[in-house]
């Protein structure tokens, strides 16, 4: 669903982003870990076309959206949670998951598989996002991306500053979204034993470039938590 081919990425003189390459399969959880600044974020940002690629392709579903604003990216089927949230908070719960439904028609209505994975939106549909937990905040902004229902759901550090019990919901969440088979998903993570949990694939991002990659069944054994403990 989504390959990424020598992208790379400069901020002034500084070489960010150093000739990635890596694929998103549907069906499979794709985990990026790695530091505080090591180039996750901006790596994402290229990804929803935030900030421009420097040199590399990005495709997605067989096309070539190396050059496709934002929005365009969006509306061909890729949903993302940034970190932080970034919900709207003087919307209503109700309010910010329509947002999630800009590029479709006005009468859609709210998929109810999202109030089944997270019951607790249901319950405050009318309650003002800003008043939410953070927790509460983080499932507001997934079932957001999920509204339009994307091919590609990207995540960006899900679990920062979420309490344990949310944790698994969001875990459970993100585990029967792969398992449906119906859209890739890209998860960028600090919280290792969260991503081993879930990944099928991992990268492990240093410096701007790849340092291991494999499957998510030997994060153990190629020692993924001992790297990112350096």
């Amino acid at each position: 669903m989504l390959k990424v081919d020598h992208l790379n990425q400069y901020y002034g003189g500084s070489h960010i982003l150093r000739d990635l390459s890596f694929e998103a399969r549907v069906g499979e959880v794709t985990c990026l870990l790695g530091r505080n600044g090591v180039g996750k974020t901006t790596l994402l940002k290229c990804l929803m076309g935030v900030v421009p690629a420097k040199t590399g392709t990005v495709g997605f579903d067989g096309q070539d959206i190396t050059t496709a604003p934002s929005h365009a990216r969006v509306k061909a089927g890729i949903g993302y949670v940034p970190q932080g949230r970034e919900i709207f908070p003087r919307l209503t719960v109700e309010e910010n998951l329509r947002m999630g439904l800009a590029t479709r028609p006005g009468a859609t209505p709210i998929p109810e598989r999202i109030f089944e994975m997270f019951p607790v939106l249901k319950q405050m549909l009318r309650r003002r996002g800003g008043d939410l937990s953070g927790g509460q905040q983080q499932q507001l902004a997934i079932g957001r991306a999920l509204a339009f229902g994307p091919r590609l759901l990207i995540l960006d550090e899900p679990t920062e500053g979420i309490q344990p019990s949310i944790i698994k919901d969001i875990e459970r969440a993100i585990r029967t979204l792969a398992e449906e088979g119906s859209m890739a998903i890209l998860l960028v993570e600090q919280y290792y034993d969260f991503a081993r949990s879930l990944a099928d694939h991992y990268l492990l991002m240093e410096r701007g470039e790849f340092i291991k990659q494999g499957a998510g069944a030997d994060m153990d054994r190629d020692g993924v938590r001992e790297l990112l403990s350096v």
